[in-house]
């Protein structure tokens, strides 16, 4: 789905919304992890654990040493638990599949992160953000 400034609101059974979070959060020790196979694993995970949860992932840039996520979710799914689902998964399975990973940090990720809402107004501009980010 293709976020613009006039997305529609969705409706459930007893809530009509539109909930959008800008999500960044960062490996152990803000180590460069983050590349090759591993962040194209990343962001395979990323994606089935939205599909899975009904979230539409708007956006995603993967940094060597950060993770940018735009997600739509739920009214249903708090904001914690949508970074508990994306950042308990990733971790735990990269770590499987890449040995190194578990070498080198003895937790991947760091137990802080960013989340930030965006309406309709300033969708558009974090957006344009996390796309100039993977440019980096």
């Amino acid at each position: 789905m293709l976020y613009t400034s006039s997305v529609k609101y969705e409706s459930t059974g007893h809530a009509v919304h539109l909930l959008v979070y800008h999500l960044v959060w960062t490996p152990k020790y803000r180590r460069s992890v983050l590349v090759g196979d591993v962040a194209v694993r990343l962001r395979e995970l990323i994606a089935e654990i939205a599909a899975e949860h009904k979230w539409t992932l708007i956006e995603l840039a993967v940094q060597p040493d950060h993770v940018h996520a735009f997600v739509r979710t739920l009214p249903s799914d708090q904001p914690h638990m949508v970074v508990r689902a994306l950042k308990g998964r990733t971790s735990r399975l990269l770590r499987q599949e890449f040995p190194s990973l578990r070498r080198r940090l003895p937790t991947l990720w760091t137990r802080s992160y960013f989340c930030a809402t965006a309406g309709n107004v300033s969708a558009a501009t974090i957006q344009r953000y996390i796309e100039a980010q993977k440019g980096v």
